[in-house]
């Protein structure tokens, strides 16, 4: 069984997923909504599952730097409230203070141009949460 990491955005939701030992993870793809339009990417997400055999989502839960909950947050309780009503799987908040900027920090570090760090910071964001859940998990 598998892993889903997932970074939400307003109009976009990243997606890595752990190797079957649950050890690494990896970037996965990019989900693309109108803004606040949750409920229209559960059919991708339900197939996703069913075809990578996951068995736990790990969601971003971004914090306020001094450890307090925002609106993003609120909306990130919402959006977990939502996938386990629809999807019946477990899902888990981790906090992820400080993911976009790592991720925007590693592809910099790349040298990837502008239009490939837009396209590929909330799969990475993503990728950085779940990581972050798995080293956390083996300790």
């Amino acid at each position: 069984m598998r892993y889903l990491g997932f970074d939400l955005g307003t109009k976009s939701l990243g997606i890595s997923i752990s190797d079957k030992t649950r050890t690494i993870s990896s970037t996965y793809k990019t989900l693309r909504f109108d803004e606040k339009d949750y409920i229209s990417i559960i059919p991708e997400i339900k197939k996703i599952i069913e075809v990578e055999n996951i068995s736990k989502i790990i969601l971003g839960l971004p914090k306020n730097m001094n450890n307090s909950l925002g609106f993003r947050s609120i909306e990130t309780i919402e959006f977990k409230e939502l996938l386990e009503k629809e999807l019946n799987i477990e899902v888990v908040l981790q906090d992820e203070r400080l993911t976009t900027i790592e991720a925007n920090n590693y592809m910099l570090e790349a040298d990837l141009s502008r239009k490939k760090r837009k396209s590929k910071k909330d799969e990475l964001a993503a990728n950085i949460i779940l990581q972050s859940y798995l080293d956390r998990e083996r300790n």
